[in-house]
């Protein structure tokens, strides 16, 4: 087990998970009045726009991560009690009533069954609801990847799916109208103290748990030594589909 997320740093350095975010709310259409369920809310930083499209709705804010939810309920305190924070795993059933549309960033990738997700996901969203979600896809941070090779460290824990299986996966979960494809996002970072933190904070935090804290600085400036430069390769799995 990893500890939890260090929130407060996630939502200061998140600008690229923020940005993507924004770009699958684009293509969530809603009237306003709706309920909506943010599947791994994260720290709230597309909860939030997603709320000021609600303004007669209410929004379900639901992560694994308490440490996350605290730094959601932080930000997104001015909507009052039109946000319902869960603390819950997407992999198992979801404790929350039927909501109108589900909206997902940058999370369900980091979950290992998802044929059990994808299940849990519609079983929570009314019929004729849509699904708008993107999350990592295969050859995502390919060249981060093949450093921790290098270094004799395993693989993350992670599900980096293909768009076919994606949408099979779907389809099988009572999904119509599927559409899944890649984007290839390559991100630059300052090098130096900004790309060391965004590495330690979301791509090494495995890693560096099991450590000693007076070890971990050493990873880090290996691992973004070993980087041809301040950039990681993400490659996004975009989703787009309607409970049937």
């Amino acid at each position: 087990m990893t500890r939890d997320w260090d929130a407060a740093t996630y939502d200061r350095i998140a600008d690229p998970q923020a940005r993507w975010g924004n770009e699958v709310l684009s293509r969530l259409p809603l009237r306003g009045d709706e309920r909506v369920l943010d599947a791994g809310c994260g720290s709230g930083r597309v909860t939030e726009p997603l709320a000021e499209r609600l303004p007669n709705g209410w929004v379900v804010a639901l992560d694994r991560s308490p440490a996350m939810l605290t730094e959601a309920a932080r930000r997104l305190a001015r909507f009052g009690d039109r946000i319902e924070f869960v603390a819950a795993d997407l992999a198992i059933p979801l404790p929350i009533a039927p909501v109108d549309a589900i909206l997902s960033t940058a999370t369900l990738h980091w979950v290992r069954d998802h044929d059990a997700l994808f299940r849990n996901l519609a079983a929570v969203l009314r019929p004729g609801g849509r699904l708008a979600a993107q999350c990592g896809g295969v050859g995502n941070v390919a060249t981060f990847a093949a450093v921790m090779n290098d270094l004799g460290l395993p693989p993350r824990d992670v599900v980096f799916a293909t768009p076919e299986e994606t949408a099979d996966r779907l389809a099988a979960s009572g999904f119509v109208d599927v559409r899944t494809w890649l984007t290839e996002e390559p991100t630059s970072f300052q090098p130096g103290e900004a790309f060391e933190t965004f590495l330690a904070t979301v791509c090494l935090r495995p890693y560096l748990d099991p450590l000693p804290i007076a070890e971990r600085a050493a990873l880090i400036d290996e691992v973004a030594r070993r980087m041809p430069g301040p950039v990681l390769d993400y490659v996004r799995l975009n989703m787009s589909a309607v409970r049937g």
